[in-house]
C-alpha cells in the first residue's frame, strides 16, 4: 500500500491544513495540520509503535482515543505520549522508547508553573454525554468547564457517518458527525469553558481535579462534577493478539473517519453486533476490502438492516465461528479461524486460514470508571451495563456528593440514551449546586427522563434497562 490518507470518500471531505514535516527517530516525516502523531505516523508505513515490557513484542496503536498505552512514545523529550491524541507539529522530535523509556530530558511540569483555578461545574469528556450536560447547565446559568483529551470534541460521534435512528427529537435520520458539530457549536454559543487537549489525571478530596495540558499541571477546585469519561473497548484472548495490525473497530474508525488513513487492506472484522457491521459498511465506503465478518454467537447481534447493506457489498457474515490465532511476526498477515458449537467447542475440521493484514475486534465496551473509582464512589459490576457502573440515583447522582455521572461511563447504550443522561445530569448537578429548583429545571429533567424511557423500550433496550434497574438508588443512599 503506497498511500493510506483518504482524498476520496462519499460521505466525509478530508479537508487537510498545510503540509508540513516532522522528526521521527532522525527521519523526515510528512504530515498535514490537524492530523495526530499517530495519524501522521501511521499514514507514512509505521506499524510499531511501541514494544511489552518483559518479552519486548511489537505493539501497534489500538483504541485510537487515549484509553490504551500502545501508541506512547517520546515527544520532544517527554515519554509517554498517547500520540493516538497529541496533534502533530512542525518541527516535533518523536521517537519510539521501547519497553523503558529514558528519563525526562525537560521539567514536564513542576513547581511555580502550577496554577490553581475555582471553577463552578466541571464535565469531564466531550462526548455526547458530556456536551449535552455542559450545555444545560450552561443554559441555566451555571459556569462549567469541559474537559477532554482530545483536539476535537464530539466522542464517538465524530467517527459516525451513519445515519442514526429513532425519532426526529432524538436526531433520526442525522449523521452522527453532523450531531457531534452540532453539539460542539451549542456548547460554544452558550458559553462553555472549553479545555480540548487536556487531560484529567487525578481526583482529590472535596471535588478537587488536576489535569495535564502540554506537559504542565493544573489544579481546579470545583463546586460540582458530571463524569462522562466514555467506554474502553473490549479485548479478546487469542495467539497473538497483541501484533500491530489487530485493532478495535473505535480505533479503525477513528482513523478511517477523523484522520482519513486507512487501516490496511484486507480487514477481518471479529464481532456483528452494530458497530462491526456500521464499521464493516465503513470500510467499504473507505475502499477497504471486508474479507469476512465473524461472530461467535449463533445469530447476528446488529441490525438486519447494517447486515444486509454488507452482504450486499459480497462480505460474507459467518455466525458460530471464533478467531483462535493471527498470523504473522512483526505485524498481521493473516488469522486463523474455526466454527463452534453451543456449548462454545470447537467443531473438529473446521480451521481454516484467512488472508488478512487487519483484525478489527468489534466485540462490545466496558464503561470507563477509573476517575469515579478514585473519588470513591461505590460502584457494582452489572454484567447488562457492560461492567462496574457506579450506584446513581434516578438522577445520575452517584454516591459522593456533588458527582454526577452519564454516559458509557454510566452503563454501555446507545448515544442518545447517553446525551438524553447528561442532560439531566446537568439538570441535576445545577439544582444541587445551587439550590435553584424551578419550572424550567423541573421540565428539562421530565424531557430528559421521558426521552431515557422511551429509548429504552425498544428491542435493544430490554437489557440495558434491567441494568439500570440494578443500580440505581434511592437519594437516602446517597446522602
Amino acid at each position: 500500500m503506497t498511500e493510506r490518507r483518504i482524498f476520496e470518500h462519499p460521505i466525509i471531505d478530508f479537508d487537510r491544513g498545510e503540509e508540513f514535516y516532522f522528526d521521527f527517530e532522525g527521519r523526515k516525516v510528512k504530515a498535514y495540520e490537524g492530523e495526530t502523531i499517530a495519524s501522521a505516523l501511521y499514514a507514512d508505513g509505521l506499524t510499531k509503535f511501541t514494544e511489552s515490557k518483559k518479552l519486548e513484542r511489537p505493539r501497534g496503536f489500538f483504541c485510537a482515543i487515549g484509553k490504551c498505552s500502545s501508541c506512547n512514545m517520546s515527544v520532544n523529550g517527554r515519554p509517554h505520549v498517547r500520540t493516538c491524541v497529541t496533534q502533530v507539529e512542525e518541527g516535533m522530535k518523536v521517537k519510539r522508547h521501547g519497553a523503558k523509556p529514558d528519563f525526562p530530558e525537560k521539567d514536564i511540569g513542576r513547581g511555580k508553573d502550577r496554577t490553581e483555578k475555582d471553577v463552578e461545574f466541571a464535565i469531564i469528556g466531550g462526548g455526547p454525554a458530556g456536551l449535552m450536560a455542559a450545555i444545560t447547565a450552561a443554559e441555566l446559568g451555571g459556569d462549567v468547564h469541559l474537559f477532554d483529551e482530545g483536539a476535537d470534541l464530539g466522542g464517538q460521534l465524530v467517527k459516525q457517518t451513519h445515519q442514526f435512528f429513532g425519532s426526529h427529537e432524538e436526531d433520526a435520520g442525522v449523521r452522527g458527525i453532523k450531531i457531534g458539530d452540532d453539539l460542539v457549536e451549542e456548547a460554544k454559543k452558550r458559553g462553555v469553558n472549553i479545555h480540548p487537549e487536556t487531560k484529567v489525571i487525578g481526583y482529590y478530596e472535596d471535588r478537587k481535579i488536576a489535569v495535564e495540558r502540554n506537559g504542565r499541571f493544573e489544579v481546579y477546585q470545583t463546586e460540582g462534577i458530571v463524569y462522562a469519561g466514555g467506554a474502553i473497548e473490549n479485548y479478546l484472548a487469542f495467539e497473538n493478539n497483541d501484533l500491530p495490525g489487530v485493532y478495535g473497530a473505535g480505533g479503525v474508525q477513528t482513523l478511517m473517519n477523523e484522520e482519513g488513513v486507512v487501516p490496511g487492506e484486507k480487514v477481518l472484522m471479529v464481532g456483528s453486533g452494530n458497530v462491526g457491521l456500521i464499521v464493516s459498511y465503513q470500510l467499504l465506503q473507505a475502499g477497504v476490502e471486508v474479507v469476512e465478518v465473524i461472530e461467535a454467537l449463533p445469530e447476528i447481534g446488529g441490525y438486519q438492516v447494517h447486515a444486509s447493506k454488507i452482504r450486499r457489498a459480497g462480505v460474507p457474515i459467518n455466525t458460530s465461528h471464533t478467531i483462535v490465532k493471527a498470523l504473522g511476526d512483526e505485524k498481521v498477515e493473516g488469522a486463523v479461524v474455526h466454527e463452534v458449537d453451543e456449548q462454545w467447542n470447537k467443531i473438529e475440521g473446521t480451521e481454516r486460514e484467512i488472508d488478512c493484514d487487519i483484525i478489527c475486534l468489534a466485540v462490545g465496551l466496558r464503561p470507563d470508571t477509573g476517575f469515579l473509582r478514585q473519588a470513591g464512589c461505590e460502584m457494582e459490576y452489572i454484567p447488562e451495563l457492560g461492567g462496574q457502573v457506579p450506584l446513581r440515583t434516578e438522577e445520575m447522582r452517584t454516591t459522593e456528593r456533588s458527582i454526577y455521572v452519564a454516559g458509557d461511563s454510566a452503563g454501555i447504550e446507545e448515544a442518545t440514551v447517553a446525551a438524553l443522561e447528561g442532560k439531566l445530569a446537568g439538570v441535576a448537578a445545577y439544582e444541587e449546586i445551587t439550590g435553584k429548583e424551578n419550572e424550567k429545571t423541573e421540565s428539562l429533567k421530565k424531557e430528559a427522563k421521558d426521552g431515557i424511557e422511551k429509548m429504552r423500550k425498544g428491542p435493544y433496550g430490554q437489557v440495558p434497562r434491567q441494568g439500570v434497574k440494578t443500580c440505581t438508588v434511592d437519594e437516602e443512599v446517597c446522602g
